[in-house]
């Protein structure tokens, strides 16, 4: 049989399953709804469509998958941590998974999975450095240098989204409407978080603040894109906290690329304003880190989590 890959994307709301074969390519793929807050549910879910994509396209019995869900795997228990899908916390998703279809099993950070496909192939495949970035319903994000996934010792590398919002604003500081600190409460247990301000409910929310009332984030987009002033006023709030929060990364890190992805990196007007603005906080006389938008969408997780066998 041909060397084939088969990737997992363990969404809070869809399982989306791919094969690829070994040049990168893809063969076919499925997806269906998360049973959600079901673990038994969602563990048969995954291995109906695994078996359906192996029986379509003679994917071989000792395959093994890769799998990138909403968390992380703790080092020190081998069970799933800090997963926005409550319902594997605290469980050995990779065992319970590898037992339930007789194949090797990895897991990985969603967030990681699509670093390490926009690395492999994808926007940052030309650059030795790539820090990828979700900003969608969470923001998270994931290190990759050389094309291969940097994982630390405590699995949380490129947790950027849970430090606090750099460089806060006082009220009087016009753009901002308000004063940005303490910042509002996080599920994690904190205050004034990144991703309290700039996931898609964080734009949602400080528009609502701000006296604007509850809208999408697209909406806010299309708002603003045809002159309204609110709009416009949270779009310009949004792209500097994510110059700030992007800034501090490229302190740290220094990236050759920073790929966007998840729901809000498709809002054009970042790539052109963002790194126009973050050389106010970036410790350097110049900043030629690259802002780009992904090349696979929303494939990236799932691609990404094919990749994670060599």
């Amino acid at each position: 049989m041909a060397l084939m890959k088969l990737g997992i994307d363990l969404g809070g709301t869809k399982i989306e399953g791919l094969v690829l074969d070994d040049d990168g390519r893809e063969l076919g793929r499925q997806r269906q709804p998360t049973p959600s807050g079901d673990y038994d549910g969602t563990v048969r879910a995954v291995g109906a469509i695994v078996e359906a994509l192996a029986a379509a396209h003679g994917v071989a019995p000792d395959t093994p998958l890769g799998v990138g869900i909403p968390g992380a795997v703790s080092p020190k228990t081998g069970l799933v941590k800090n997963a926005n899908s409550t319902c594997l916390i605290g469980r050995a998703l990779d065992r319970d998974l590898a037992e339930a279809l007789g194949r090797p099993v990895r897991l990985a950070n969603d967030a990681d999975c699509f670093t390490i496909s926009e690395a492999a192939d994808g926007a940052g495949a030309d650059a030795r450095v790539v820090f990828g970035v979700i900003l969608g319903t969470g923001v998270g994000g994931g290190i990759s240098i050389e094309r291969k996934l940097w994982v630390g010792p405590n699995a949380i590398t490129g947790e950027w989204g849970h430090n606090p919002l750099p460089w806060m604003q006082p009220g009087t500081a016009l753009p901002y409407f308000e004063d940005e600190r303490p910042g509002p409460a996080c599920y994690c247990g904190k205050h004034g978080c990144i991703e309290t301000f700039i996931s898609g409910p964080g734009l949602t929310a400080d528009f609502a603040r701000a006296g604007g009332g509850r809208m999408a984030p697209a909406a806010i987009v299309e708002a603003a894109g045809k002159g309204d002033a609110a709009a416009r006023a949270a779009m310009d709030r949004y792209h500097r906290r994510l110059a700030r929060a992007l800034a501090g990364v490229v302190n740290i890190l220094d990236p050759d690329v920073i790929v966007l992805g998840g729901g809000l990196s498709n809002i054009q007007s970042l790539y052109e304003t963002v790194p126009k603005l973050w050389a106010d906080w970036v410790f350097s006389d110049a900043c030629d880190t690259q802002l780009r938008r992904n090349r696979w969408g929303d494939s990236s997780g799932v691609r990404g989590a094919a990749w994670l066998w060599p």
